[in-house]
């Protein structure tokens, strides 16, 4: 097995190099500049590394490689070309984006492409969309549901990466206006927020503002469900969406968190459901890292694209694999999720 990372000499790009590495996992190392990348292997600890350097437009690059991990963001500027190299040269396909706008575009547009090649797409493998989905399927299992609402939480995040910030300023607007919402078989922008605050595992009631969460774009292509909105704690959507941000600022910041920083996150995510017959289940899922998390995800799901493909297409995570299992694998790196039962 042979796993690229696209984008591997940025700050997520080497933690999914760590993570190939931790797992004695073959990987080729690509991007636009051999000295970054040498770097970026130099970091990892790995001297004797592939390189090959490559524009966006990679499917030459991507011979002989049995899937690619895109860590170079903001991906809606350059994850639709390293999507369709994948699929050019019959590689399976995994990212670690979080931009709502990006997923919606990859799924809308080239799962038939995905499909005559054989192979499948998976975007957003990250604890800010691919858990969501996960949980979402899980607790759809148990509840027919009519609304269901994601909602997250971040506590001591120690700041953002660079790469973070960057694809955040890109669409600062759209983030703004707490992005897309799900109503009555449609995606927009203008559904009034379902709710103003979420009590969270800890039993704290905590402000949340309406956000463009990705899973809400992708939670009801294999959920049957009414309406879906996505929800960010107001304290951590204040520091993604200030006023203060832009291009200077961004390219002022540090690379990304320290590692200490890192073991010092928390996130949570509570995906609450209501039926059609009015009871209601929760399911939610804490975890650290939020970046080590998504290095770990992208790595274990680009492995499972490989060894057991699923049907071939643009796929969302909770299409793709087995949920249950998926969270499980989780739980056995530091993420904890429990679902309730429904009531009411």
């Amino acid at each position: 097995m042979k796993i690229a990372v696209y984008g591997a000499s940025g700050y997520q790009g080497k933690l999914v190099l760590a993570e190939l590495a931790h797992r004695d996992i073959d990987m080729v190392l690509m991007g636009r500049s051999r000295e970054r990348l040498r770097a970026a292997a130099d970091e990892v600890g790995l001297p004797d590394a592939e390189i090959r350097v490559t524009g966006t437009d990679c499917s030459h690059a991507l011979a002989s490689v049995d899937a690619v991990i895109n860590c170079a963001g903001p991906f809606a500027e350059s994850g639709d070309a390293v999507a369709r190299a994948a699929i050019t040269a019959g590689c399976h396909y995994v990212d670690v984006a979080g931009e709502q706008l990006f997923v919606k575009r990859i799924l809308d547009t080239l799962g038939a492409g995905a499909e005559r090649a054989g192979v499948a797409l998976v975007p957003m493998m990250t604890e800010s969309g691919a858990i969501d989905d996960l949980l979402a399927a899980v607790l759809a299992e148990r509840l027919r549901p009519a609304e269901m609402t994601l909602a997250h939480r971040n506590v001591n995040t120690g700041g953002i990466s660079r790469g973070s910030a960057r694809s955040a300023l890109k669409t600062i607007d759209f983030l703004r206006g707490g992005g897309l919402g799900y109503e009555d078989g449609q995606w927009r922008t203008d559904i009034p927020a379902l709710r103003d605050s979420v009590t969270f595992p800890d039993g704290e009631e905590v402000p949340v503002v309406k956000f463009a969460m990705p899973a809400v774009v992708t939670i009801p292509r294999h959920v049957r469900v009414d309406h879906v909105q996505g929800f960010l704690d107001a304290a951590t959507g204040a520091r993604l969406t200030g006023s203060a941000l832009t291009d200077e600022l961004v390219e002022a910041m540090p690379e990304g968190p320290s590692e200490e920083n890192r073991r010092e996150q928390r996130f949570t995510v509570v995906v609450d459901a209501t039926g059609h017959d009015g009871r209601t289940i929760q399911a939610m899922a804490t975890g650290t890292d939020t970046y080590g998390t998504p290095a770990r995800m992208a790595v274990e799901g680009a492995r499972r694209l490989v060894v057991d493909p699923p049907k071939p297409g643009v796929l969302t995570p909770a299409q793709a694999f087995s949920p249950a299992d998926f969270l499980d694998y989780l739980r056995d790196n530091g993420l904890t999720w429990t679902i309730g039962a429904p009531s009411g």
